[in-house]
C-alpha cells in the first residue's frame, strides 16, 4: 500500500530557530571571554572540554544510529534517517573545536600546584600527565606513575590517536550521508549495499576505539586512575544523550509542521531506546561504584573520594537520581513514550542529567572544589556549590552552537526523508 505523503519540500533555517541559536551562541561567547578575563582560566577550559566533549559524542551517535539501523536492516526508522545524518554532518565541525580546545588546552600554561603540592607551571588541561619534566627523573615535577604510563601518555601519541578516532567517525559518517544523497538520485540498492558495507566499518571500528576515545579525552584527566568500565559507561552516555537530542529534534520538526509521517509509534520507538539504555548506563554507574567501594584500595577510591567532597557529594547523587530516575519512573509505561509533552520533557531532563555526569567526571579532577556561585571563591555556603553563571552561559552557547550546525546541516538535504530508500514505505506504515 503506497502513501500520498509528498517528500520534497526542504527544510529551511530561519525565523526564531535561527534567532535563538544565535543569541545563545553569543551568551557562550560572553560567558567564555568573562571566564578568561576573571582569571577562571582553569574552569573556563574544563567547561570548553566538557562541552565540546558533548556535543562531539551527540554527534557520534548520529553515525551510530544510522549505522545500526542500516546493519539490523531495521525498516521503522528509514524515515527519520535524515535526523541522525544532519549530526553526522554537525562532526567534522564539532571534532575540530574539541581538537582546538584539547591543544589549547595542553600548551596554554599558568601557574599552580602539582600533585605533590609544589608550585609549578601547569598546562590547563591534562595537568598530571602533559607537566614538563613529570617523567624526567630528578625534576621536581617526576612522578614514578606517570612516568611509568609515558609511552602511552604523551602528547604527539595522544593526539595522534585523537585525530585518528575522529578523523575515522566523520569520514564514515560524510560516506554514509553521500550514499543516502545519492541513493535518491539515483534509486536501486547499489547505494544502500554499499551504505550497509560502510556501517559494518565503522561499528567495527567504533566499538574498539570509543573506550580509548573515553579514557584519553576524559579519564586521562586524572592518570592516576583507572577503570575498564570507564568507556562503556561513557558509551551509555553518549546514546542516552545522542538519542534525546535526536528525539527532540523530531518533535521540534514535527511541531513545526515537518515530517507529518512521523507518528506516536516512531515516538515509542525512540522512548525505548532512551529507557533502555539509561538503565544500561545505570547498571555502569552502579557496577563501577559498588565495585570500587566494595574492593577499598586507595588508589582506586580516590577517585571517588574527590567526588565525596562536601561540593560535589550533592551533585553525585542527584546524577544516579535524574538519569536513573527519570526515564524510570516517566518513560516506563507505553503511553508516556506516545505522549509528546511528556516525552520532550524527559528528553530536556536528560540532556541537563548527562551535562551533569560529564561536569562530574571532570570537575573534580581538574578544578577540585570551587564552592562559589561566582566560581571566583568565597562562602562554601553557595547553594549552587561551583555550578554557578559560567557553566550556564557555556553550556547555552555550546547548545546553540550544535543547534545552529545541526540545523544548517538539515537545511541541506533536498528532501527531510531518504524518499528511494528501500525500506520507506516499511517506516511509513510503521506500528507497534
Amino acid at each position: 500500500m503506497k502513501t500520498s505523503h509528498s517528500f520534497d519540500e526542504r527544510f529551511e533555517f530561519r525565523g526564531k530557530a535561527k534567532t535563538w541559536s544565535l543569541v545563545m551562541i553569543a551568551i557562550g561567547l560572553i560567558g567564555i571571554a568573562w571566564g578568561f578575563l576573571s582569571g577562571s582560566g582553569e574552569r573556563t577550559f574544563s567547561n570548553l572540554l566538557l562541552m565540546g566533549y558533548y556535543i562531539t559524542c551527540v554527534s557520534i551517535c548520529g553515525v551510530f544510529f544510522c549505522a545500526v539501523q542500516y546493519v539490523a536492516q531495521a525498516g521503522w526508522s528509514a524515515s527519520i534517517l535524515r535526523i541522525p545524518q544532519a549530526f553526522a554532518g554537525v562532526l567534522p565541525k564539532a571534532a575540530v573545536i574539541l581538537l582546538v580546545i584539547i591543544c589549547a588546552g595542553l600548551y596554554f600554561t599558568h601557574p599552580g600546584l602539582n600533585v605533590d603540592g609544589k608550585q609549578t607551571i601547569l598546562p590547563y588541561l591534562y595537568k598530571e600527565w602533559s607537566l614538563k619534566g613529570v617523567t624526567t627523573p630528578g625534576d621536581p615535577n617526576y612522578n614514578d606513575i606517570i612516568a611509568g604510563k609515558s609511552g602511552f601518555l604523551n602528547i604527539p601519541f595522544f593526539l595522534i590517536r585523537l585525530v585518528t578516532y575522529l578523523a575515522c567517525y566523520s569520514g564514515l559518517g560524510w560516506l554514509l550521508v553521500k550514499y543516502s544523497n545519492n541513493e535518491d538520485e539515483l534509486g536501486g540498492m547499489l547505494n544502500y549495499n554499499k551504505s550497509f558495507k560502510v556501517s559494518v566499518i565503522f561499528l567495527v571500528i567504533f566499538g574498539f576505539t570509543i573506550p580509548l576515545f573515553a579514557f584519553d579525552t576524559i579519564m586521562s584527566l586524572e592518570a592516576h586512575w583507572f577503570s575498564t568500565m570507564f568507556g562503556w559507561y561513557n558509551f551509555a552516555a553518549l546514546w542516552v544523550s545522542g538519542m534525546a537530542t535526536i528525539t527532540l529534534t523530531l518533535i521540534y520538526l514535527k511541531e513545526n509542521g515537518r515530517i507529518r509521517w512521523v507518528t506516536e509509534d516512531h515516538l515509542h520507538n525512540m522512548g525505548q531506546l532512551i529507557f533502555g539504555f539509561s538503565i544500561f548506563w545505570t547498571y555502569l554507574w552502579f557496577a563501577q561504584f559498588l565495585l570500587t567501594w566494595y574492593a577499598n584500595i586507595p588508589e582506586e577510591a580516590a577517585y571517588f573520594y574527590k567526588r565525596w567532597e562536601p561540593e560535589f557529594k550533592p551533585w553525585f547523587w542527584l546524577n544516579i537520581i535524574i538519569n536513573f530516575a527519570t526515564p524510570l519512573l516517566v518513560l516506563m509505561s507505553r503511553d508516556s513514550k506516545r505522549m509528546i509533552t511528556v516525552l520532550k520533557t524527559a528528553c530536556v531532563i536528560l540532556i541537563c542529567g548527562h551535562w551533569l555526569d560529564y561536569w562530574q567526571m571532570i570537575m573534580p579532577g581538574t578544578i577540585g572544589p570551587q564552592s562559589s556561585f561566582f566560581g571566583l571563591g568565597g562562602s562554601k555556603s553557595s547553594f549552587l556549590f561551583g555550578i554557578g553563571p559560567l557553566e550556564i552561559a557555556i553550556f547555552i552557547g555550546f547548545a546553540g552552537l550544535f543547534m545552529f550546525m545541526m540545523l544548517t546541516a538539515l537545511s541541506k538535504f533536498k528532501s527531510l526523508a531518504p524518499k528511494k530508500h528501500p525500506l520507506l514505505e516499511e517506516s511509513l506504515h510503521h506500528h507497534i
